[in-house]
């Protein structure tokens, strides 16, 4: 009786142990899709919109929806992941502990980029620009150049720098404009 008793402990104890290991297997899935979808709602967007290559319709189409639902989708993944962390981090040893905090830095990192314009950062309006004289420029012959005139003052501006910066504030003939390229 005593045995059997011994036993029927033992058999729920296995079982317990075993559910655990099933429960913590789901949180670990959870986690990882909870990780996976704040991460790639930052980096996919952020790896298609590239300034300087080519960008597919389709693709960019993609990556704008997914720009677009990044700031939500973000936070409620990074919610759901501390969520998980908080519920793992009993379960685990110090080296799954600092993958998880390591995680959860990257799922932070995803989540605030997420809800930044990092465009403006790569494409900021040129500062304080300074005009010379054709004839005191630098230029080569065959560059390309934006060109507009009001009345009697005109601007030439290169497209090697426009090219990079996209935005211009200037004033031509007592006009404020923003060339664009």
């Amino acid at each position: 009786m005593n045995t059997s008793s011994l036993s029927e402990h033992e058999f729920r104890g296995q079982l317990a142990q075993q559910t655990n290991r099933q429960a913590s297997r789901w949180i670990w899935i959870l986690f990882s899709l909870c990780t996976l979808a704040a991460v790639a709602f930052f980096f996919i967007p952020a790896f298609i919109i590239r300034p300087f290559s080519y960008q597919a319709p389709r693709a960019l189409f993609v990556a704008m929806a997914l720009r677009q639902r990044a700031p939500l989708i973000t936070l409620l993944a990074a919610l759901a992941c501390f969520a998980l962390a908080f519920a793992l981090w009993s379960t685990v040893g110090r080296w799954r502990k600092a993958l998880l905090v390591l995680i959860l830095l990257v799922v932070t990192f995803s989540t605030v980029m997420a809800r930044q314009n990092y465009f403006e950062w790569m494409f900021h309006p040129i500062e304080g620009s300074q005009f010379v004289a054709q004839a005191a420029s630098k230029l080569d012959p065959k560059e390309m150049i934006l060109a507009v005139r009001f009345g009697d003052d005109a601007r030439a501006y290169p497209i090697s720098q426009m090219a990079y910066h996209h935005v211009l504030n200037d004033v031509v003939g007592g006009v404020p404009i923003v060339a664009t390229y």
